[in-house]
């Protein structure tokens, strides 16, 4: 019996060792992804495709005035009712002034107040830190029924100083109840926004702006020539979170309700579709809510995509 022949020189006799299976490390990523796809599935993707359902069924009557009735496949006529409903064009006119006004005014306050946070000038920075995030920390229904205090006429002492000294603002009229709202936001989430910034700027290396003093630069050359273009992403992603929450705008306008008359039902649009659930036409405000949805899509990724381009990337 003839004996194989040796191995090659500088080749390993060794057989290579055989492939590893791949089944219990797809198990321990699938371990580790459960506790988030679960949620994500349960409380997030079911919901939204329950609502988008629903929003194309339709409530019919058979038999009559006292007949029974049953939800049936209706196309798209609880679409048709949205686009035709005034209350929502209201209510989405409502928002959009609000959201042009009250975005920039919120995002400017927030980058000047992360600016003064990031120079050196400042002292105390810890301190005027936590004290302009602190609002965040507060609930929204919370700050609603705080500031109503405050608007309040019969109550408020600021009304009552500005009335010592010969002036009578009306925080709650038709003209300022908007803005009245507005205002609750600002206070809310300037803090929010601020942090995102100014962590950005935290990001910035040093000898970058070494480089621009030594070049004559000022410090306010340096803020807006500098560092405001290099935390334009993070400028441009608080804009999206404030888009998207402008169109979500529920608890400000709800609370100061209680206090006003000026403020309706179908006041924001999530306060429409909320005065339609209750009213137990589930399909409408389904419908709603999907508009919504699509809307506040199309506005926070067309903004992207508009300053994206600009940007060059």
């Amino acid at each position: 019996m003839s004996t194989p022949p040796p191995p090659p020189r500088g080749a390993s006799s060794r057989a290579p060792p055989p492939p590893r299976a791949a089944g219990p490390r797809a198990g321990t990523v699938i371990a580790f992804l459960t506790p988030f796809f679960l949620p994500f599935v349960l409380f997030y993707l079911v919901p939204v495709g329950y609502a988008l359902w629903q929003s194309f069924r339709v409530v019919r009557r058979a038999g009559g005035q006292y007949g029974t009735s049953y939800t049936t496949f209706g196309g798209f006529d609880q679409y048709t009712q949205v686009f035709q409903n005034s209350e929502f064009w209201n209510s989405i006119g409502r928002i959009g002034l609000f959201g042009i006004v009250q975005v920039p005014v919120m995002l400017f306050v927030a980058l000047v107040m992360a600016l003064l946070l990031d120079t050196p000038l400042l002292k105390l920075k810890a301190f005027f830190r936590i004290t302009a995030f602190m609002p965040y920390a507060v609930p929204g229904v919370i700050a609603a029924i705080m500031w109503s205090y405050l608007y309040s006429p019969q109550l408020s002492p600021v009304v009552d100083l500005f009335q010592r000294i010969g002036l009578h603002p009306d925080f709650l009229g038709p003209g300022a109840v908007l803005w009245s709202a507005a205002n609750v936001s600002t206070w809310l989430w300037t803090g929010y926004n601020m942090l995102i910034m100014y962590s950005a700027l935290q990001s910035i290396p040093q000898e970058l702006y070494e480089a621009a003093k030594i070049d004559g630069a000022t410090n306010w050359t340096i803020a807006w020539r500098i560092k405001v273009p290099i935390i334009a992403p993070s400028i441009v992603l608080t804009t999206v979170f404030s888009i998207i929450g402008t169109l979500q705008l529920y608890a400000e306008p709800a609370v100061l309700r209680q206090i006003s008359s000026n403020i309706s039902s179908t006041f924001t649009p999530n306060m429409l579709a909320y005065a339609v659930a209750s009213g137990n036409n589930y399909q409408q405000a389904a419908a709603i809510s999907v508009v919504i949805a699509v809307i506040t899509f199309v506005l926070s990724f067309g903004f992207m995509r508009l300053t994206s381009k600009k940007a060059g990337l």
